[in-house]
């Protein structure tokens, strides 16, 4: 049996010890998990399911705890100090994460938060993180398929828009023009795939596919209004990251949907507002 490090791992307790207990690590020998995260009523036999890192002594420990992040993931993470090897990040752990400054693009800063890859270095077999975040992504050509819904994590802002991690693996890349609504380096949100480009390059958008084409909306436009008692305090001047945020479409499909049902006579535009045509029998102003 091997021991993931950096992992969680489900493990038998074998030895009960007045400052916790001893679990099987099988070629690793026995590990510690510590008296404050033994589960009440723990019993020899039990298996835990508990995350294995190294202590401050270099020695596997075991922890029920769960990190802000795993080996072989990436995430947003913060500088809880430096020293004149490295920086240290705060991880959710009683040990903080070392990112050694040849692993770091920039010389990291206490308080700033980074985006970062986590991993097991091969010389030292400590847990380490890694800024240099283009060397851990796939190159493998991706197998998605476009309007596949993707998880990501937002990396880095460009002058097109911001670069993504997609599941954990892969890069993309959001255009400016078609985001609306707020982004920042270290956000986690779901997002679509756009397309895969003959060079493996991946183009993502926030709205789910099909959402966008102006008849549909203009049915979910026309119902939101009916839902709303007949009169919403939108115009085709509303902002655009209102319109998104309430909507989940651009603002030019936005005021492409209130053409269509304005040509169809089924709605009044006012200064302020738009009206269902019915309302006008009810009185509605």
């Amino acid at each position: 049996m091997g021991i993931a490090l950096g992992k969680f791992n489900l493990l038998e307790v074998v030895k009960r010890v007045d400052f916790g207990v001893y679990l099987n690590g099988g070629e690793e020998g026995e590990i510690l998990l510590p008296k404050r995260y033994v589960p009440e009523n723990c019993e020899l036999g039990d298996q835990l399911n508990v995350f294995v890192y190294l202590d401050n002594e270099e020695r596997l420990v075991a922890t029920t705890l769960a990190p802000l992040v795993e080996v072989g993931k990436f995430a947003f993470l913060e500088v809880a100090w430096v020293n004149q090897f490295g920086a240290f990040l705060n991880w959710g752990l009683m040990k903080d994460l070392f990112v050694p400054f040849g692993e770091q693009k920039m010389k990291m800063l206490v308080g700033k938060k980074y985006i970062v890859y986590v991993h097991v270095d091969d010389e030292s077999y400590r847990i380490v993180a890694s800024a240099k975040i283009d060397r851990y992504l796939s190159k493998e050509n991706p197998s998605y398929t476009s309007g596949e819904e993707v998880d990501i994590l937002i990396w880095q802002k460009t002058d097109l828009g911001f670069k993504a991690i997609i599941d954990n693996k892969y890069a993309g890349l959001l255009y400016e023009s078609e985001i609306f609504q707020p982004l920042h380096v270290g956000d986690v949100l779901k997002a679509y795939i756009k397309q895969v480009r003959e060079d493996g390059k991946i183009d993502l958008m926030l709205q789910k596919p099909g959402f966008e084409k102006v008849d549909d909306f203009s049915k979910t436009l026309l119902h939101y209004i009916k839902e709303h008692g007949g009169r919403i305090s939108f115009t085709d001047k509303s902002p655009a990251d209102v319109v998104y945020n309430t909507f989940g479409v651009s603002k030019k499909t936005f005021k492409k949907g209130i053409g269509d049902l304005y040509k169809k006579h089924l709605i009044l535009l006012q200064k302020d507002a738009i009206l269902l045509v019915d309302n006008r029998e009810l009185g509605i102003k």
